[in-house]
This record gives structure tokens, C-alpha cells and sequence, in this order.
């Protein structure tokens, strides 16, 4: 891989997310297409193209600042699921798998801030 980030595992998780919340919103409300279907998938995108963009030929500093951004966008991305689940759109079941792997993704960049301090 000729990219820093592709090696980065929680790039790749950040990945999976943004393609299963692609896949989480076809089943809302068109309605909702351009607002909370649009929020969510731009807010699970930015995570990982923040820890793209951030990775390359960047410092330290810069790089945790991305970062940020990405642990940021992560949380939106928890929001939008509590949205999603007081309108009704998803199940308890759903917010949960969907809410387990935020976390994993919050403690993953956490982790990485860590290491460039």
C-alpha cells in the first residue's frame, strides 16, 4: 500500500462504518435525505477521511489535529444514531451494533493521539 493511513487499522474500521451507515440510512425516511440521512453519512466519512488526510506528510501536531477532527466526527455520528432511534427509524438492536463500534473507533484514535504525544 503506498499510503501511511491504509496501514492504519482504525482507518479501516473507520471505513467499515462509513459503509455500513451507508447502508443503515437507504432504510430511512426519504424525508429524511437531506438532513439526517445526509448528516450521518458525511459525519462516518469524515472519520476516516480526516485520518487520511491528517497521516500524510503531516507532524505530529498536525496529524493530532486531524485526528480530532475524525474523533469528532465520530461522535456526530453517535447523535445521529440517537436521532435515529427516538424517530423510530432503527432498532435498539441496531443503535447498539452501530453504537459498539463508535466506541471502538473512540478508543482507537484515542490510542493513536496517545502514541504521538
Amino acid at each position: 500500500m503506498a499510503f501511511k493511513f491504509e496501514n492504519l487499522p482504525v482507518w479501516q474500521k473507520a471505513l467499515d462504518l462509513a459503509d455500513d451507515v451507508d447502508k443503515l440510512t437507504i432504510t430511512f425516511p426519504k424525508e429524511e435525505i437531506y438532513v439526517l440521512t445526509s448528516q450521518m453519512k458525511r459525519a462516518a466519512d469524515s472519520v476516516s477521511l480526516n485520518i487520511a488526510e491528517g497521516s500524510t506528510g503531516q507532524s505530529n501536531p498536525e496529524f493530532r489535529r486531524f485526528l480530532n477532527c475524525a474523533l469528532r466526527s465520530n461522535i456526530e455520528v453517535v447523535n445521529c444514531l440517537h436521532l435515529a432511534i427516538r424517530r423510530g427509524y432503527i432498532s435498539k438492536e441496531t443503535f447498539d451494533k452501530y453504537y459498539a463500534s463508535c466506541e471502538e473507533i473512540l478508543a482507537m484514535i484515542s490510542a493513536l493521539i496517545k502514541t504521538l504525544n
